[in-house]
């Protein structure tokens, strides 16, 4: 179980590590001055590749957590509310991850009217869903 434990670790770490960095790629594409396509191009180039090891990353993550909840029951039984709230911290989790993806589409598409200080806002959100998850399993408050 360890073992599960640690690499469903290191995988969640990943996971957040792109879902940080590629709300970044945004900001900088949404403050690409117009006529610089090199710029652009190579900016959703990198969001673009981003994104799919993001995606990649996110797979084990998830498999290994249910592994840990449904094969070895962490999380299951009374008094283990703070998985419910986990799970639903992941569902938003996943949320996010699709809207980064939704995100990218209107950026490459041209469509995105959101400013650079909008995606900085965005760009915070990974990291009170990754508090909310570590202070759930680490503390278990209910």
């Amino acid at each position: 179980m360890l073992w599960v434990k640690a690499f469903h670790i290191v995988f969640v770490a990943s996971w957040f590590a792109g879902l940080f960095y590629l709300p970044r790629i945004f900001v900088n594409l949404a403050m690409v001055q117009p006529g610089s396509d090199a710029e652009r191009e190579r900016l959703l180039l990198m969001a673009r590749k981003l994104l799919r090891f993001t995606t990649l990353l996110a797979v084990p993550a998830l498999a290994l957590g249910l592994v840990l909840w449904l094969h070895y029951g962490i999380g299951r039984g009374p008094g283990n509310g703070w998985m419910h709230a986990k799970l639903a911290v992941v569902l938003l989790v996943l949320l996010y991850h699709h809207a980064c993806a939704a995100q990218l589409r209107r950026l490459r598409d041209g469509q995105s009217l959101r400013s650079h200080v909008w995606y900085r806002w965005f760009n915070e959100l990974p990291v009170l869903m990754l508090v909310a998850v570590v202070v759930l399993v680490v503390v278990k408050p209910f």
